[in-house]
């Protein structure tokens, strides 16, 4: 069993931050012959590439993930990560060179980014990943510019962020980053608030007067270094969603963007049913430990 360091969410799963002005990218950088699969739940996904994580495709393998800010705009944060993996010969192999995998999915944060990500601030974020820097957590990547809360008016929104949790199954280990700017609530494990709305108790939840309270999305990345299948990926994925619910209230809203990949390095053997409860509660915590962390400027 390897250990993972600071800059890992497990053995061999590096992430990097690129930080802007209300806004930022987040790379995770699997290494070679990872398996991933995931799943959209919310009604209002800004996504890239994320179709054909479904377990029938016939793509398994997934070079990077990106979450970045900007909402679609944010996608083309995708093209700078690519581009550094066709230079590193990373990617699905065809007659034309090789075509990296990268699910990319995006928050709105266009009140508060004073410029979009794009391509080299995407470039600038694998690079980090691949240096083996740190992963920080709160204001920090796409986490940058995000709020929660806002289910009951935007005006009432409070900071969201980036956050981090690990667990061990057995031999193997299995980490959440999470991306949480979500309409509802983020609560802890006993449903008490940790992040809510700041309207008064008797204010109304989606008022009408604000069309604006959907621009939301929580996303999360679970990796794990156990030998998993796609299928397998793809319940890890499902299992995840099941954290966001946990810890986020509402959940998968039709306002909200919510996204889960699961990736699986395939180092170790774990069981399926065991990794599944974990992934659930390491989501939850990763969405938890996003707004616990020190909201900054």
């Amino acid at each position: 069993m390897s250990a993972t360091s600071p800059s890992e969410l497990v053995p061999g799963v590096s992430v990097g931050h690129w930080t802007g002005s209300g806004t930022g990218v987040t790379v995770v950088l699997c290494p070679a012959g990872t398996i991933g699969s995931g799943e959209v739940r919310g009604g209002a996904p800004a996504t890239r590439e994320t179709a054909l994580l479904a377990p029938e495709r016939i793509v398994e393998h997934v070079d990077a993930v990106v979450f970045a800010g900007g909402s679609a705009f944010g996608l083309a944060a995708a093209d700078g990560v690519m581009a550094w993996l066709a230079e590193h010969e990373r990617g699905f192999p065809t007659r034309g060179g090789f075509v990296p995998i990268v699910p990319t999915a995006a928050i709105f944060d266009l009140l508060t980014a004073a410029a979009l990500p794009g391509p080299p601030e995407g470039r600038a974020a694998i690079e980090a990943a691949a240096a083996g820097e740190t992963i920080t957590t709160g204001r920090v990547g796409a986490g940058r510019g995000a709020t929660v809360g806002k289910w009951r008016g935007s005006e009432h929104a409070v900071p969201g962020g980036l956050g981090v949790a690990r667990a061990q199954v057995g031999e193997a280990g299995i980490g959440a980053i999470a991306v949480v700017n979500a309409v509802g609530d983020v609560v802890d494990e006993h449903g008490h608030p940790l992040a809510a709305s700041g309207a008064p108790a008797d204010a109304e939840a989606f008022p009408e007067s604000d069309p604006f309270a959907g621009e939301a999305t929580t996303l999360v990345a679970i990796a794990t270094d156990a030998r998993c299948s796609k299928a397998d990926c793809f319940l890890l994925a499902q299992s995840g969603h099941l954290g966001v619910a946990h810890a986020i209230r509402p959940s998968h809203t039709r306002h909200d963007g919510d996204f889960v990949v699961g990736l699986a390095t395939g180092v170790v053997s774990a069981n399926l049913d065991r990794l599944r409860v974990a992934a659930t509660e390491v989501a939850a915590d990763a969405v938890r430990d996003a707004v616990r962390q020190d909201a900054g400027s």
